[in-house]
């Protein structure tokens, strides 16, 4: 009796500790809760102002409407939806993959086969990331006019396929590779391309995915280096479709809403599916 009584006891004394700490992070989760509401709030206002007229936005109805549809009809009806979307996911893609490539190669080199030299311009590298865009867009735009590559794919991707950024994120990600491996790849008659390709790229995916999910997005969203080089509205992205709507003289709100739900969606989908990737690689994880 005095052992289950003290039992009893014992869970009566668990049980209030448990409750007094529940009851101090009340305060926390109610933080919480209002911060990831403000968070989440403009994504919903977004998704409803899309579904109104443009009346209702304006008058800043919050409830979800019946305009949906209308919207849609107008925006391609007045706007290149398809060819912008086309466009976009076009220049996103061969960014991305491009881009993978290059920095990677250019980080593994940097950490995997480094010496003092190498350092040094990897220093004067950094350096560039001080540098504004829009101190470099001038002579761009020139040599790209020069070039003859206005309104081209090369001229959306070439100034970002090399970032300094996404090569210190691999280098220093590449920190965390097995040395011993790529020894032992060596002596079993390994070349270095395929130590690259074989082995160094599977181990590296979480890096991947998350300079991946950056790149897209940078590209994705990329407005002023396109609106100077794509001359031609048949090249025009996403971003400068969702400007033509807003310089409008008289702005249909929902229709500008849905162009902007559209432009949205891909970057979220994206980022869902390698949120879990994107943050094992900004946290340098290797597999």
């Amino acid at each position: 009796m005095t052992n289950t009584a003290e039992t009893h006891a014992l869970v009566q004394r668990e049980k209030g500790k448990k409750h007094m700490i529940q009851r101090r992070l009340v305060p926390a989760y109610i933080f919480l809760i209002i911060i990831s509401f403000i968070s989440v709030f403009p994504l919903l206002w977004m998704i409803s102002a899309a579904t109104n007229t443009s009346l209702d936005v304006a008058r800043g109805k919050i409830m979800f409407g019946t305009y949906a549809m209308q919207n849609f009809k107008n925006l391609i009806a007045s706007q290149n939806l398809a060819g912008a979307m086309g466009n976009s996911f076009l220049y996103a893609i061969v960014q991305t993959v491009i881009s993978m490539f290059v920095c990677s190669l250019a980080g593994f080199g940097f950490e995997l086969y480094h010496d003092k030299n190498k350092d040094r311009l990897f220093s004067i590298l950094l350096l560039a990331m001080m540098v504004p865009q829009v101190a470099t867009m001038v002579p761009l735009f020139k040599m790209m006019s020069r070039a003859g590559l206005l309104n081209s794919v090369w001229a959306f991707i070439l100034p970002s396929i090399s970032t300094p950024f996404l090569i210190m994120m691999f280098r220093q990600n590449s920190r965390n590779f097995p040395n011993d491996l790529m020894q032992a790849a060596r002596i079993d008659g390994l070349s270095e391309t395929g130590i690259f390709f074989r082995m160094y790229v599977p181990i590296m995916k979480s890096t991947y995915a998350a300079a991946a999910v950056i790149t897209f997005m940078n590209a994705w969203n990329a407005y002023l280096w396109p609106k100077v080089v794509m001359t031609d509205n048949r090249a025009q992205t996403m971003p400068m479709l969702i400007a033509n709507i807003a310089s409008g003289y008289s702005i249909d709100y929902g229709m500008l809403m849905m162009g902007v739900l559209f432009c949205s969606i891909p970057t979220m989908i994206v980022f869902f599916v390698l949120q879990k990737q994107f943050a094992e690689g900004i946290t340098g994880a290797v597999k």
